[in-house]
């Protein structure tokens, strides 16, 4: 794919659909960047990652098939764009409760709500790990996570996928309890995007549904 820059009317600051009679409203800068990212999430919730092109994506949104790389270089930069946006908006959704049954009730509310960013964040073979802007994303999600713990040392520096050492049986204790609690969220909202838990939902709420077996796995007395 080339990646030459776009000219003309194809360029992100003037780029235009090129479908229908007549001219058609231009695209500012940051839209063009901003539709391409949401026809990749279209895509993925829909076909899967491995159904990304730019050059699909460029046909979608009307421009060349250069102006996608001029924002996002490669596909696997637009990957890294989507889950540093699905690690934003995880951490946002987060940062919104307190508790670690709420904490993983908002979890099992974003994988709902955002299957596709869900399905990308935690495949980091898709993207760039040690982009800036991921990286700053990921840890804020990883301390919205750690404060549903308690008891979680304040200073460990994990980041969600990739915890440290502990250096004391408390921290110990603190890092098993949030590892239990983040599978049991984690494992609970694959299975519901898999339509593997339609028998045991029935009609309720999936966030109910989650904070009835987290209840039964943590007891009553745990946050």
């Amino acid at each position: 794919m080339s990646t030459d820059e776009p000219q003309g009317a194809d360029s992100p600051e003037g780029a235009t659909h090129r479908t229908g009679a007549g001219p058609q409203p231009s695209y500012h800068h940051g839209d063009l960047r901003r539709t391409i990212l949401a026809a990749a999430v279209d895509v993925i919730a829909t076909e899967g990652p491995a159904a990304l092109s730019l050059r699909d994506l460029a046909r979608r949104a009307g421009v060349s098939h250069a102006a996608p790389a001029h924002h996002f270089k490669d596909r696997t930069g637009l990957l890294t764009a989507v889950a540093t946006e699905a690690y934003t908006l995880f951490a946002d959704s987060l940062s919104e409760v307190t508790g670690l049954r709420e904490k993983g009730a908002r979890y099992v509310r974003f994988a709902t709500g955002h299957p596709a960013h869900f399905q990308v964040m935690f495949q980091p073979d898709l993207y760039r790990t040690d982009d800036a802007a991921l990286v700053a994303a990921r840890e804020r999600a990883a301390r919205t996570l750690r404060e549903g713990v308690a008891d979680l040392p304040a200073d460990t520096e994990d980041t969600v996928g990739s915890p440290d050492s502990p250096d004391s049986t408390d921290a110990e204790e603190a890092r098993r309890t949030g590892v239990a609690a983040w599978s049991l969220a984690h494992g609970f909202a694959a299975l519901l995007l898999s339509h593997n838990l339609t028998g045991f939902l029935g009609d309720r709420d999936p966030e109910e549904a989650f904070r009835s077996v987290a209840e039964a796995v943590f007891g009553g007395g745990r946050r």
